[in-house]
């Protein structure tokens, strides 16, 4: 989160500049690491350029486009990340099975040297420099404190199953409500004194604000749980390899491309609200095909069986993600858009990284329950459809509060 701010002050050109350079030397650090605790640092570091990176560029869009133009580009934004978030599975795929020059694992991790060396060398030619007329301080008691908050519950969480929830465990994850108890209560000490809060309250006041973060929260946790879950089963419980897991979300991949581009006309027609609950209705019924699929076809599953399931997931999601973004800035001040679109991206990623965990443990539990790869992801998947059915009710109940934002 505090990558936004550091736009805000710095210039968010330069700052995204950093961060790429900083994520391709990490990345170059992954790929020729020869240990678990060289490779673990060099991700660290891929995370921090990763903050220092996403901010900018929410916040160089709200800032430089109005209107239509910001529309589309929100939208835009948010099915390319989308899209890329899926193409990385089917590439990583390719890549471990091709084996370039022997490398396995690790051309997953140099292949992105010359995507940062392509970005750097034209971002001071296509990026826009902008920043905040004034500068506002650093809120480093903040920071520390959404840091450690954020560590505890992933870290409890990961943990947890494997030391058997261990008393360290839980207090980490008795630790996660006290902290954000307490970062609330700094960041109203901030914003009462005039100050700049990492987490302004007066932002998390707004409708559209906390209704983005609660749909990053269910989506985007939903969504990462799914990908691991349905990846884990394709290769341990059916036996694909790698190559044909990853291939098996090409159909999803080409579905919300598609998606993504028609995504600004059905807003243009629904309204960002009416457009989220059309993708949530064809999510979910993708979903009860999927799990139809592995119900009927489980002895005679392949990549053309998946197709029809997962090109329905595929463009609802597209959909929800193009709306997250606009509902969630929409009411964002042009002076804070490095603290709405660094609190929007940090809760997203997050929930990307505490779905697996969620969805993994869930998985694993119903495995072990029921020793039955097809019980188990068909358990899981109804658990994702029942998530989905939280967010339709979420949107609805707050509909009237959201409607004159999200649709203006």
């Amino acid at each position: 989160a505090m990558g936004g701010r550091f736009g805000d002050n710095y210039g968010r050109r330069r700052v995204f500049i950093t961060g790429v350079l900083l994520f391709g030397i990490a990345s170059l650090l992954c790929g020729l690491a020869n240990s678990v605790w060289l490779l673990m640092l060099a991700r660290a570091l891929q995370g921090a350029g990763a903050a220092l990176i996403v901010p900018q560029i929410l916040a160089t869009l709200h800032v430089c486009l109005h209107g239509r133009e910001h529309a589309r580009a929100i939208g835009l934004y948010g099915g390319i990340g989308g899209l890329a978030f899926i193409i990385g599975q089917v590439l990583g795929g390719f890549l471990i099975a091709a084996n370039i020059g022997g490398s396995g694992w690790r051309s997953v991790f140099l292949i992105n040297i010359p995507i940062c060396l392509i970005i750097l060398l034209s971002a001071h030619k296509v990026v826009p420099e902008t920043r905040n007329s004034q500068r506002v301080s650093i809120d480093l008691a903040g920071t520390t404190l959404l840091g450690s908050a954020i560590a505890s519950l992933l870290v409890a969480l990961s943990l947890g199953p494997l030391l058997h929830w261990s008393w360290p465990c839980i207090l980490l994850l008795a630790l996660f409500p006290l902290l954000l108890k307490r970062l609330w209560q700094v960041e109203l000490r901030l914003e009462a004194r005039q100050g700049s809060p990492l987490l302004p309250p007066g932002l998390l006041r707004l409708p559209s604000v906390r209704f983005g973060l609660s749909l990053a929260v269910l989506f985007f946790s939903s969504w990462s749980g799914f990908m691991f879950a349905v990846a884990l089963t394709l290769q341990s419980g059916i036996g694909l390899s790698s190559f044909q897991s990853g291939n098996a979300f090409i159909a999803l991949g080409v579905a919300y491309f598609i998606a993504a581009m028609f995504s600004t006309r059905m807003v243009g027609r629904y309204g960002n609200l009416g457009t989220l609950l059309i993708g949530c209705a064809i999510q979910m019924a993708g979903l009860l095909l999927l799990m139809l699929t592995f119900q009927l076809s489980w002895g005679a599953i392949g990549i053309s069986t998946l197709i029809p399931s997962t090109a329905l997931i595929g463009f609802g999601q597209a959909l929800i993600v193009s709306c997250f973004y606009r509902i969630g800035l929409s009411d964002v001040p042009k002076h804070q858009a490095g603290a709405g679109s660094a609190m929007l991206s940090t809760v997203q990623q997050s929930a990307l990284g505490l779905g697996p965990l969620l969805m993994g443990t869930l998985f694993s539990q119903l495995l072990q329950h029921q020793a039955n790869y097809q019980q188990a992801i068909i358990a899981t998947l109804a658990v994702e459809w029942l998530v989905m059915l939280l967010l339709v009710a979420t949107a609805i109940a707050t509909r009237r509060q959201l409607q004159p934002q999200a649709d203006g």
